[in-house]
């Protein structure tokens, strides 16, 4: 069953050299893609390596994929980095996780802030070990003035959790007379979310082949297109990316109406 599911829902990718940047530029590009970077493991895991290997090569990835973003002319790029349910796994794999966040900012901080990227962290930061957390305000306050490519780094992050976040935070407002019960719609809990001014994602990209969206972006991908590839995270490169963005650009957004009377 799962293998026919597949079939039905995953398109085949297509390759890096029927498709040239110049052409992906002719057509609308994605505003926001959003990438749940899974695999890690599972490419360790092949190569005898620890899993620590695997979260190595995945941050070498994204340093690929922040580039591309910059040269295609996205504007946001959500990345799911570390999820509130990943405090479960080993304390030796949570620390190494952390140690790269640190490592990924100290290296790359001023390559992002010369190429004009905003870095914003979207989660529960306050609850991160000291050192990752205050490298990723760092990040977050020097980044601040950027516009070219708005880079937003999921940590202890979980969709539930944000949307239970709003409530309390919409409940305790109304109690306060700082809004209204009556005033509640759909914008108004969305400024009340983790990524409050930032739009919803036109493209989620899930590399590893999994076929679900494991508590990320639950609101906001609401009528995203979804792109999904067996290749794992650190296998993943600008070619996969671009053939995402492709295929994107093949599709019609409907957002739950008809077009062209169909």
């Amino acid at each position: 069953m799962a293998s026919f599911l597949r079939k039905i829902f995953k398109k085949p990718e297509i390759q890096r050299e029927e498709i040239t940047l110049e052409q992906l530029k002719q057509q609308p590009l994605p505003r926001h893609v959003a990438i749940i970077m899974d695999g890690n493991g599972r490419w360790a895991r092949a190569r005898a390596l620890p899993r620590a290997a695997g979260h190595r090569a995945g941050m070498e990835t994204l340093k690929t994929i922040v580039d591309t973003s910059i040269e295609i002319g996205i504007e946001y790029l959500s990345v799911y980095a570390f999820s509130t349910e990943n405090w479960r796994r080993p304390r030796e794999e949570v620390d190494a996780l952390m140690g790269l966040l640190v490592e990924y900012v100290e290296k790359e901080l001023n390559m992002l802030n010369n190429n004009g990227v905003r870095v914003r962290a979207i989660g529960k930061i306050e609850q991160l070990p000291v050192t990752p957390r205050l490298q990723i305000m760092k990040a977050a306050e020097r980044t601040s003035q950027n516009s070219r490519l708005n880079l937003q780094i999921a940590l202890n992050y979980g969709g539930r959790l944000e949307i239970v976040d709003a409530i309390h935070q919409i409940v305790k407002d109304i109690k306060n007379s700082t809004i209204a019960d009556n005033e509640i719609d759909e914008a108004l809990v969305s400024s009340y979310l983790y990524t409050k001014g930032i739009p919803d994602p036109d493209l989620m990209i899930r590399p590893s082949g999994e076929m679900r969206v494991s508590n990320f972006l639950l609101w906001q991908l609401a009528y995203t297109e979804f792109w999904v590839t067996n290749t794992l995270w650190p296998d993943f490169q600008a070619r996969d990316y671009i053939s995402a963005i492709y295929d994107y650009q093949q599709r019609e957004r409907r957002y739950g109406g008809l077009l062209n009377n169909r």
